[in-house]
């Protein structure tokens, strides 16, 4: 039976949308594994855009929404179009776009907040007890959609996990090959380039997370 899974984009680019090599990993082992993929992003500006070349900040305005498009191949839709009855399961890549567009992290750390239309849809998935795999720096939300005691992961980094404990979640450690699974909350976290220094070392963890979803999904089959 094939599952249907949504993914949330966050833009185009590590330092300013969603890390590219975290979504096409992500994408590609869904392909593998034979679900059907959605992918989804708010239809907002971009907190500022980065030049990846120099990493300095580039008088512009970018669309999180049309950004993502580049990623997903045109075949992406507005957040607020998703309905979580229609998926079995969810799955956010990383990149600065999580903690920049997805939410305010990177400016406002613990006291943070998730973009309305990315909460309400995360929170549903969670209400609904489904599956959701967070990626990178992505899990730094967790406690925001789950409430406090959440299991999660963002690697080893002192300074994030020290803000997902703030926040009320509940940190491990993890190595870049591996996950973190919140049994109760059917949550599945990764590190990825939060600890990868290759792109095989970050698809070690995503290929692990988005197996571990796709298994979730069938617990009820």
């Amino acid at each position: 039976m094939t599952k249907k899974v949504a993914v949330i984009l966050s833009g185009c680019g590590v330092y300013d949308g969603a890390e590219i090599h975290e979504s096409v990993i992500t994408l590609l082992r869904l392909d593998q594994r034979g679900a059907q993929v959605q992918c989804f992003a708010p239809n907002i500006a971009q907190m500022h855009v980065i030049d990846h070349l120099t990493g300095e900040q580039m008088p512009e305005s970018r669309n999180v929404l049309v950004e993502s498009a580049r990623i997903a191949r045109g075949a992406v839709k507005d957040i607020r179009e998703a309905k979580v009855e229609d998926f079995d399961a969810l799955i956010v890549p990383g990149g600065f776009g999580a903690a920049k567009n997805l939410s305010n992290f990177a400016v406002e750390g613990a006291n943070c907040s998730v973009q309305p239309d990315v909460l309400a849809l995360a929170e549903a998935f969670a209400d609904a007890c489904k599956p959701v795999g967070l990626i990178c720096i992505s899990p730094a939300l967790a406690a925001k959609i789950y409430g406090p005691g959440v299991v999660c992961t963002i690697g080893k980094d002192a300074g994030t996990s020290a803000a997902v404990v703030k926040m009320g979640g509940t940190h491990e450690e993890c190595d870049v090959h591996d996950i973190v699974e919140d049994v109760q909350r059917k949550l599945v976290t990764t590190p990825a380039y939060m600890e990868a220094k290759s792109i095989s070392e970050a698809a070690s963890g995503i290929y692990k997370l988005v197996d571990r979803v796709l298994e979730l999904t069938h617990e009820n089959d």
